[in-house]
């Protein structure tokens, strides 16, 4: 008999599964269109975690909970840190903050994802109301600024079809192409070409002036700030003719036009600027609150949604963690050794605690260095429910196989509370509680109640109901040559440090190294070797390191973006030796 559930992986997509006992299919129906993502259709093949460890010896479970609630008692509770990550991102994996953040544990905030775009579509429309993906489907023109779908949302694929479609991205993506224009503009100038894009719209007489005036009366003022940028200097600067500027607007004019945009953008300490940059583009166009039009980014998968669970703590960011503040780390669905950046800063740092907890699927370098190894259940084999930063479907996940390994963050949390006698309601009721922010469509399928299919039609979510533009600009020029641009984006094989990672550093092949070769790539922060592959997709002036390669965030700085707790793992520029 077949079973429904969802994909539990961070991801746009948030795929929803139909699972036969044995093989996991796409559901023909709604967004996930009948097929899933390589990761999902080699789940099987990769290894998990089936028993605990305890100083490297296997123990069972019982006695890994037991030393789990030793460990906790030997610390302080200011000294014990709970570092949660997004290897699972459905909403029961929340219940583990309900019992640290009651027993009195410090918590985790910040991002190592989104965060500074996230902060910068805040500054500007007051809220982050994501661009759903089917009215993606209605638009004219798709631009795919800083995104490649073939790895990171590949579901939006089919929805593109007979579209004009314009990429804007420093790699000659699958997208790129076939598309109708590609941009291969110079990483970090993102915010540049959005400006120059806005100022000969304005120039054009091409803005949607009565859009303007009702939600972002302020844009003759942003125009004045955009004069300051010298057009000659800049488009050379950021590698982008005058002409291609003439020809995206000649695309836009008159039509619907979705922005769909990706991480990479952002990774950087003015990260907040270039996404509201990008925003008062498609501000000056008019596109938001109508449908077909709009900015897709990442919107918020919590939007309408209270949390049952007390999360309130002592927070400290992901970004730079002082591990070596706490006697006892438990961490989950995370990989801090890998995906922080500053890996060398975070390995000393974590050397020097006591007890280092790692509660996950999957072996790595965080559970390589850890004192106790807790398995956890795969989503086939626990109850669960997920939304999604993409679209509004809430997608319910019950358990759909029994499993004799591992533990499920609930009954863990249960345990945990019921030992140190901290409130916790049943299972059932979370996952009633999630499903009651829910509402049945006629079609059958689920979606997150009260959420807008159309987002800011009647104005902005800030104090006035306008856009705030930019008013000053902190991004700065550029000209060392010598070194290069540091791009790492997400790959098909692997979802960060999980599934099957990368080993290399791709560069254009006119650099001069050999394939195959074991080069040294150097930055502010330290060093890593890696093999050459030749990619000559790529700009001269650019290394491409996929996120999750091991050594890769040794690279790159613990530094937080402007105005967030945002890491900027693009910031670093660096050298490549022999």
């Amino acid at each position: 008999m077949n079973s429904i559930t969802a994909c539990p992986l961070d991801c746009y997509d948030a795929c929803e599964i139909v699972f036969d006992g044995n093989e996991l299919k796409g559901l023909k129906s709604g967004h996930t269109q009948g097929f899933l993502c390589p990761h999902l259709n080699h789940y099987k093949k990769h290894a998990v975690i089936d028993k605990p460890r305890y100083k490297g010896k296997e123990i069972t479970l019982d006695e890994a909970l037991l030393k789990l609630k030793e460990i906790l008692r030997s610390s302080e509770k200011e000294r014990v840190l709970h570092y949660r990550g997004s290897g699972n991102f459905a909403l029961m994996q929340e219940v583990t903050d309900h019992f640290f953040a009651s027993y009195g544990a410090t918590l985790t905030e910040g991002s190592l994802c989104d965060g500074a775009g996230e902060t910068g579509i805040i500054e500007g429309r007051g809220s982050n109301k994501n661009m759903p993906l089917h009215e993606v489907a209605k638009s004219d023109v798709v631009i795919f600024w800083g995104r490649n779908p073939h790895t990171t949302s590949s579901h939006i694929l089919p929805l593109i079809k007979d579209k004009t479609v314009i990429v804007i991205d420093p790699v000659k993506t699958k997208i790129a192409k076939t598309a109708d224009m590609h941009i291969q503009l110079k990483p970090h100038t993102d915010i540049f070409l959005a400006m120059m894009l806005s100022r000969f719209l304005h120039i054009e007489n091409s803005c949607d002036t009565k859009f303007l005036e009702k939600y972002a009366s302020e844009y003759e003022d942003y125009y004045e700030l955009t004069q300051n940028i010298r057009i000659k200097s800049i488009l050379d600067y950021i590698d982008v003719s005058l002409g291609k500027i003439g020809d995206v607007l000649s695309l836009l004019k008159d039509k619907k036009v979705a922005i769909v945009c990706g991480v990479g953008i952002q990774k950087y300490s003015d990260g907040v600027d270039i996404m509201r940059a990008i925003d008062a583009f498609a501000v000056m166009l008019g596109l938001f609150g109508k449908e077909g039009c709009g900015v897709s980014y990442l919107g918020s998968s919590r939007d309408n949604i209270t949390s049952p669970f007390n999360t309130n703590a002592l927070r400290v960011s992901k970004v730079d963690t002082e591990f070596s503040d706490y006697d006892s780390v438990f961490i989950q669905g995370a990989n801090p050794l890998s995906q922080m950046p500053d890996s060398l800063r975070v390995k000393e740092s974590i050397k020097k605690v006591k007890n280092i907890v790692y509660f996950g699927l999957y072996e790595n370098e965080t559970s390589e260095i850890a004192d106790l190894i807790i398995p956890a259940k795969s989503f086939l084999y626990k109850d669960d429910i997920r939304t999604s930063y993409s679209h509004n479907v809430i997608s319910f996940m019950p358990k759909v196989k029994e499993g004799k390994s591992g533990i499920s963050e609930y009954d863990l949390s249960a345990y945990l509370c019921r030992e140190f006698s901290i409130g916790i309601e049943s299972e059932e009721f979370y996952i009633k509680h999630f499903k009651n922010f829910s509402i049945q469509r006629i079609d059958g399928s689920w979606y997150v109640e009260n959420r807008d299919e159309v987002p800011y039609k009647e104005g902005f979510d800030t104090d006035d109901g306008e856009f705030v533009f930019l008013d000053e600009i902190d991004s700065e020029i550029d000209e060392d040559k010598e070194e290069f641009y540091l791009i790492t984006c997400k790959s098909q094989k692997s979802l960060n440090s999980q599934f099957n990672r990368e080993e290399s550093v791709y560069l254009n092949d006119s650099l001069g190294f050999n394939e195959g070769e074991l080069v040294t790539i150097t930055s502010a922060n330290g060093s890593v070797e890696l093999k050459v592959k030749h990619n000559n997709d790529l700009r001269e002036d650019c290394i491409l390191i996929y996120s999750g390669t091991k050594g890769v965030n040794n690279l790159t700085s613990s530094k937080h973006a402007l105005y967030t707790k945002s890491a900027i793992f693009q910031e670093n520029k660096v050298k490549i030796n022999r």
